[in-house]
């Protein structure tokens, strides 16, 4: 059977109306944690507004915190679907390198400073960023490597390849109207143009998650794969395709990352997984699968950039970020646990039997 004559969800799980309630009270837990989020956000901003109301509250300030946290919000899309079906993605951030090398060297072959020149090299990131993701899905729904061993392997290589092909240096190719117009333009006003590309790719992440059968199987294989697999589903072929998105949304972040800095910036991710996945945990997507949502994502996501910006503005040591985050996203999966298990003994034996099945 195809996945395009896959059932409805009706049909898929025909006892889906007597599970109704409870997974009725999961997507709203879920809501709410992404409520508090955005709460816990703007304290956070509040707070630091107060301790430094000089800089912090200015329209150059909060623009700068727009823009770094648009290249993250392009990975963030990618690994919640990712993490939704159960999944980890390690590689996104040496997948962005490689990605931005790979298409700095074609711009740079291909000559011109236009947006020829800027397409060119957006279409061979997006590419580039896609082998990996393929790649990925392949050895994950194939082979059966664990998510998190396969992704380290590609964290190394695609560094690694970015490496040999650098010789260890950052590449400055980029055209300037890449940068000029992409990288540092604007839109309206004070609109970074860079917000608005990354805002585009969030829009069409919620759609794609939330009003499409793509994103109604994403959270299928994350609930239950083999219930979907009875259902028809193909589940290997889903999870080589959400890899595959992960991968070329790497690769399209990679682009915007040369046209920010200008740059390749070899070794300037290295804790560019670690932020993204505590983003997308943040945010109220469960690391064990099946729930979660790109909106939640964005928000998870400003929590470590408005972090890092107000610890430099208070003189506070930078590496505190990391130490906070970490104790964010560690508390936020034992909530997640606490909440799961308060969800299975409401639950009749059914759903129990799913979740157990996931953890």
């Amino acid at each position: 059977m195809s996945e395009a004559q896959a059932v409805r969800p009706a049909e898929v799980a025909p006892e889906a109306a007597e599970e109704d309630p409870p997974a009725g009270r999961l997507q709203r837990i879920a809501r709410l944690q992404a409520l508090q989020i955005l709460l816990l956000l703007a304290v956070t901003v509040g707070i630091f507004s107060v301790l430094k109301p000089d800089t912090f509250p200015t329209v150059f300030n909060l623009r700068g915190i727009v823009q770094n946290t648009a290249i993250l919000a392009v990975l963030g899309v990618g690994m919640t679907f990712v993490i939704i079906t159960g999944g980890i993605d390690l590689s996104v951030g040496s997948v962005l390198v490689f990605s931005a090398v790979v298409a700095d060297k074609t711009m740079a072959a291909y000559g011109g400073t236009g947006w020829g020149t800027a397409l060119v090299g957006a279409v061979v990131a997006c590419l580039a960023g896609l082998g990996w993701g393929l790649l990925n899905g392949v050895l994950v729904a194939k082979a059966k490597v664990p998510p998190l061993v396969v992704t380290l392997g590609s964290l190394s290589a695609a560094l690694g390849f970015s490496q040999i092909i650098t010789k260890g240096l950052d590449l400055r190719d980029a055209p300037r109207t890449l940068v000029d117009k992409i990288g540092f333009g604007n839109v309206v006003g004070q609109v970074p143009a860079l917000a608005v590309v990354a805002g585009v790719v969030v829009v069409g992440g919620i759609v794609l998650l939330h009003r499409t059968r793509f994103g109604l199987y994403t959270y299928a294989v994350g609930s239950n794969a083999e219930a979907g697999r009875r259902a028809g589903v193909l589940v290997d072929r889903h999870l080589i395709k959400v890899y595959a998105l992960a991968g070329t949304l790497a690769g399209f972040a990679g682009i915007l990352n040369l046209a920010f800095f200008q740059s390749t910036t070899i070794g300037g991710h290295s804790n560019t997984p670690l932020n993204v996945i505590a983003g997308v945990a943040i945010g109220g997507t469960s690391l064990f699968g099946g729930v979660g949502s790109v909106f939640g994502t964005v928000i998870g996501l400003f929590i470590p950039i408005v972090l890092q910006n107000g610890f430099i503005q208070t003189n506070v040591q930078p590496f505190w970020q990391q130490v906070v985050v970490g104790a964010v996203l560690v508390t936020v999966v034992y909530i997640d646990q606490v909440r799961r298990a308060a969800a299975l003994r409401g639950a009749r034996p059914g759903l129990a039997a799913l979740f157990r099945r996931r953890s």
